[in-house]
């Protein structure tokens, strides 16, 4: 364990070896992802550019907004770590995620204490190892600004921290500390809504830790955490407007009009993609059969780990030693609950492999669901049991040495191999950020997809205005944008080169076309007619 050495009136902390091999792990995952961070990879987009041009209203001293542009549920908190370092550096994809890169450090840190406290020293250096690989997948959830997800990890590892530390005394400002929690808990909601199952599941852990102090004092600082943590989605709800309440924007989410896909299918998208492709066990194009086992394996793996913690629970006597059981049982039902909410979803059967980030906070549960798995094989290896035993746990050892060697060959395709193509995308966006900064256009019209990223790229000196594939208003987050392209007499036309609304475009330009085409750059084509041309209107 992590010791204090006093020596020559200095006080140094000392590593044992588990810590030390975690230590180095975690350094060399933040390490890879530092490095994908300055190469910009995985690409940038136009979802994170949302983020990023608010972030810049946040440092100018524009704008305050509580949710991203749009939208009525997705927490702005990224872009208020961001801001300051835009304000002192200027818009780039780089700063723009080294918040992000900073919160993914703090995971490991904090899933690294937690797993030491309610497993042992060197399978939390094991976890730790899995974890600073990463596939295409992965990193992208990590390391790419769309809300919710780094943050709410780390504010779910800390609430756990709390109850393990409520739970064996170890906190000596009790009420502080929960008063925290309900904090944590507060700021991980309004954040990302997905972050729920897991919030819930801890604020049960914390009702089993500290139902005596939740009478008093440290009751009402957990609900004045809560409240403090949630003021400002409180705030918008309030004054917003109707049709902007959580049932409403719920409802509005969760409307589609097209049949639901059987059950069949959609456990199908969630468990055999979603789950390998979400723990990086799958390159991004998609999962051969070989990963499926793990998918399959993982409803299995919580069963088995539920069975676990509570006859640990049963033989355990006192808090103290009781609270490991239930945090692994907390863990285990915030996967559960992560699992079955997105199975019940269209999207894991029509788009497993774009939808699979929402199962990301399932990283959070690798402690509760490996566990069985390590005791098992740690028994078998000590030669400590008997014959059945020593199968299963020759079995689990195997296991367990597939799920690494299978993440880390991911990750080595992904570095060795996917890397050429995103960093090809971000330099032809470039490309086309510096033309039109340099030489106009300044107000164009182009896709969903083009738009925001054109107009971080440049700083805001380019205004994109979006239109759909048939040349009719698309969706604009940020109606200013549209409002200056709209005012401009002159407005160009971004284009992606051969795409259904460059053909849309060239044929209401006609023999106009060739002569309004200013610039063909990799991928994009830029029109620039002589005659304003707003087929909407």
């Amino acid at each position: 364990m992590s010791q204090p050495l006093p020596r020559r009136g200095r006080w140094r902390p000392r590593l044992d070896p588990p810590a030390l091999v975690a230590l180095a792990l975690g350094v060399a995952g933040v390490g890879y992802r530092l490095l994908l961070t300055l190469s910009t990879v995985p690409p940038s987009n136009s979802d994170e550019a949302t983020f990023g041009l608010a972030a810049l209203h946040i440092a100018a001293g524009e704008e305050r907004p509580v949710f991203l542009y749009g939208q009525h549920y997705m927490g702005m908190l990224e872009s208020y770590l961001a801001a300051p370092l835009l304000a002192l550096l200027g818009p780039s994809w780089p700063v723009l995620r080294l918040p992000l890169l900073a919160l993914y450090a703090l995971f490991l840190w904090l899933i690294h204490r937690l797993t030491r406290r309610i497993g042992s020293p060197w399978f939390a250096t094991f976890v730790v190892g899995l974890l600073a690989l990463g596939s295409q997948r992965v990193v992208r959830d990590q390391l790419t600004v769309v809300g919710g997800r780094p943050e709410g990890k780390v504010a779910v590892l800390l609430m756990l921290l709390v109850v393990v530390g409520l739970a064996q005394g170890t906190l000596r400002h009790r009420r502080l500390a929960v008063g925290l929690f309900g904090l944590l808990a507060g700021v991980a909601v309004w954040s990302d809504w997905l972050i729920l199952p897991y919030v819930g599941a801890a604020t049960l852990a914390l009702l089993w830790a500290a139902r005596r102090d939740l009478l008093g004092w440290a009751g009402a600082l957990l609900v004045a955490g809560v409240t403090l943590g949630v003021a400002p989605m409180i705030a918008y709800y309030l004054t917003a407007g109707p049709g902007t309440d959580p049932l409403s924007v719920l409802r509005a989410v969760n409307t589609d009009d097209d049949p639901d896909p059987p059950l069949a299918q959609r456990f199908s998208g969630a468990v055999l993609e979603g789950v390998p492709l979400a723990t990086g066990l799958c390159p991004i194009d998609g999962c051969g059969r070989w990963p499926a086992w793990f998918g399959l394996l993982y409803p299995a793996l919580l069963g088995i780990a539920t069975v676990v913690a509570v006859l640990a629970y049963r033989r355990a006597t006192g808090r103290a030693a009781r609270v490991a059981p239930i945090v692994h049982l907390a863990l285990v039902v915030g996967a559960a609950l992560t699992l079955l909410s997105y199975a019940r979803s269209p999207l894991a059967a029509t788009d497993p492999l774009s939808n699979a980030r929402y199962l990301a906070l399932l990283h959070l549960s690798l402690p509760a669901v490996l566990w069985p798995l390590w005791q098992v094989a740690v028994a078998a290896l000590r030669g400590t049991a008997g014959l059945f035993e020593r199968l299963a746990g020759t079995l689990a050892a195997a296991l367990l040495a597939a799920l690494a060697a299978a993440a880390a060959l991911v990750t080595v395709l992904f570095v060795a191999t996917d890397t050429g193509a995103p960093r090809a995308d971000e330099r032809a966006a470039r490309e086309l950020a510096d033309t039109l900064r340099a030489a106009g256009p300044h107000e164009v019209y182009g896709t969903y997809w083009t738009c925001n990223r054109l107009i971080f790229n440049t700083g805001e000196r380019v205004a994109c205005g979006v239109l759909d594939d048939g040349l009719a208003p698309g969706q604009n987050r940020y109606p200013a944008y549209w409002a200056r392209v709209a005012a401009a007499s002159r407005p160009g036309y971004v284009v992606e080169t051969g795409s259904p609304q460059e053909q849309r475009l060239r044929q209401l330009l006609g023999g106009r076309a060739d002569a309004a085409l200013i610039a063909d750059l990799a991928g994009y084509r830029v029109y620039h007619p002589q005659t304003p041309l707003r087929p909407w209107r």
